[in-house]
């Protein structure tokens, strides 16, 4: 019984992840994913890409387009010629909060179908902090074998 229900919660999670990319109206998914987790802090792109699970060379391609949109910018540190800084640009910004209002309001709807909206919410606001925890240890490993 726990493999049909773990296949079925990879099937929700797939379906809602269409969903997902069919409301971020002019961003991809991808592009979608940077701009927020810079918005969460995260202003490097090897944090970032420790976050979301993906490879230097992918974030690096979503930086370099987003920053040819103007929503994103990169800024130098000081004392680290190799490092930059990722920050939103005021464009930036608002592409962001427009996607999240839409993703929002059909989460809200997807929402209201189910028995316990509130539980379901909650659930996936704790799958949340188990995929930051993973990030967490993935970015400690990468830094403990340098």
């Amino acid at each position: 019984m726990t493999e049909d229900a773990d296949l079925e919660a990879v099937r929700v999670l797939a379906r809602l992840t269409r969903l997902v990319e069919r409301s971020t109206e002019g961003l991809s998914l991808a592009h979608y994913r940077v701009l927020s987790a810079v918005a969460d802090g995260d202003e490097r792109a090897s944090r970032v890409a420790a976050r979301l699970a993906l490879g230097k060379p992918t974030i690096s391609a979503s930086v370099d387009a987003l920053c040819r949109r103007g929503l994103l910018t990169r800024e130098g540190v000081a004392g680290d010629q190799r490092a930059t800084t990722l920050r939103l640009t005021p464009e930036g910004e608002a592409a962001l909060t427009g996607v999240e209002t839409t993703l929002v309001e059909r989460l809200g709807i997807v929402l209201s179908h189910t028995e316990a909206p509130e539980a379901v919410r909650a659930t996936l606001c704790q799958l949340g902090l188990a995929l930051d925890a993973l990030a967490d240890q993935r970015l400690a490993t990468l830094r403990s074998t340098r």
